[in-house]
């Protein structure tokens, strides 16, 4: 029996390969770096849940992530657990400021709480470099203002993109060496583990 109802009827439109093809071609696409940091609960597994949870949000594609680095805690209560430390690299058509609310959404998601600077996380999400903008407004300060001094930033941002530079400072890795060979000796490649860049 023949219907005029466009949902009752077959179809041969692939919507969801259409919707695929058209979010894997994002339009006018910038480019941007990401940290990861987790010090509690199952470390390995919450990085790769916010590699996942970024590369699920509509209008991110991720290209390229660290391996992940382990140091300890910098700053902050002491006797924390150690960190592990990653980067993304990613492509994306959100602006700054959303894609700062996705990175607090994916934090809040993995039970990140805001109560001790510097203290212990689940999850921490930054954006270190965000292509062709500086922002000094407060909520989010582009390029990230303390980058170029945390070595457990640099390491995976080198071992990410090797000739990355930090807008206005120079090349990420003469900037890891920079900081000497106690701060590069303090954080460390975890080659028995890894990160899953999504497919």
């Amino acid at each position: 029996m023949s219907t005029s109802d466009p949902t009752a009827s077959p179809t041969t439109f692939d919507l969801e390969r259409r919707v695929d093809s058209a979010d894997l071609t994002l339009h006018n696409p910038r480019t941007a770096v990401i940290a990861l940091g987790s010090n509690l609960g199952n470390r390995l597994e919450t990085l790769q849940g916010a590699v996942d949870a970024l590369e699920d949000t509509p209008g991110i594609r991720i290209t390229a992530v660290s391996g992940v680095f382990e140091t300890e805690a910098v700053g902050g209560p002491a006797e924390q657990p150690n960190y592990y430390n990653a980067v993304v690299l990613l492509r994306t058509t959100l602006p700054p400021g959303p894609l700062l609310e996705r990175g607090n959404a994916i934090e809040d998601a993995f039970g990140r709480v805001r109560e001790v600077r510097w203290g212990p996380r689940t999850l921490d999400v930054d954006i270190l470099a965000y292509e062709g903008v500086t922002s000094t407004d407060p909520r989010l300060l582009l390029p990230h203002p303390r980058a170029h001094e945390r070595a457990f930033v640099l390491a995976p941002w080198a071992d990410a993109e090797p000739d990355a530079e930090l807008p206005g400072l120079g090349r990420i890795t003469d900037l890891l060496k920079g900081l000497g060979a106690e701060a590069e000796e303090a954080v460390w490649r975890r080659d028995d583990i890894q990160l899953r860049l999504p497919e």
